[in-house]
């Protein structure tokens, strides 16, 4: 299959056209991976029956396709029909001096398409790996890779990022030279921050293994 590198601005459709909130709306193609390498889990919105269906799950990336996975028997992960993939983090509150105006602080990115199913053995351990290392850097080497019959039972869907929207809000809030400003009560933001934590051992571990560096080295660093 044939791939050609992605623009640097991101097309505007009447999908990805932004309508509300402008101002907060990137046709940056560096944001949009930017918004996908702080994550690793997204939604995956699909039509099963008529009926809308929306499933978080893993995901990973290269330079112009995002990979999900699941198993063969997931409804969910059935190509050639339209879907819709979400990835959000959220990095505060807006706390105002009204509800009103409350807000919160965020990145977001939605990618329309319809997926690719990857059945060729060779591209399926290729986009597993990437989804693999997406979230745990260096686990790809570490451990034992899918055998041919994990191979089988997994389903692997490769969406092109061709087709996506990208919001981003940062800041305080806007209300400092309204009428509610004469309020004299507190506003401005609340920040969220995810750090990783210790890793912990299975219980049947046993305890001459040691934690690798690639995972005890993750213990404090930000995530996202």
């Amino acid at each position: 299959m044939t791939r050609h590198p992605l623009p640097a601005a991101l097309p505007q459709t009447d999908l990805t056209r932004h309508r509300r909130l402008r101002e907060q709306g990137s046709l940056d193609r560096a944001d949009l991976d930017a918004v996908l390498d702080a994550g690793f889990i997204c939604h995956l919105g699909v039509i099963i029956d008529g009926r809308p269906l929306v499933v978080p799950t893993a995901y990973g990336r290269d330079a112009d396709q995002l990979y999900v996975h699941g198993s063969v028997a997931s409804r969910s992960l059935a190509a050639d029909s339209p879907v819709c993939v979400t990835v959000t983090h959220v990095d505060g509150l807006v706390l105002a001096r009204s509800v009103f105006e409350h807000g919160v602080n965020y990145r977001s990115a939605i990618i329309h398409g319809v997926p690719r199913r990857i059945t060729e053995p060779e591209e399926k351990a290729e986009g597993l790996r990437r989804l693999t290392e997406h979230a745990a850097p260096g686990q790809w080497d570490y451990a034992r890779r899918p055998s041919r019959k994990e191979l089988a039972a997994t389903t692997l869907l490769a969406l092109s990022l061709e087709e996506a929207s990208v919001k981003i809000r940062t800041g305080a809030p806007d209300d400092g030279e309204g009428p509610d400003a004469e309020l004299g009560l507190w506003a401005g933001t609340l920040p969220l921050v995810s750090t990783w934590g210790a890793p912990e051992p299975a219980p049947l571990l046993p305890p001459d293994i040691a934690t690798p560096e690639h995972v005890f080295g993750r213990e404090g660093t930000r995530h996202g």
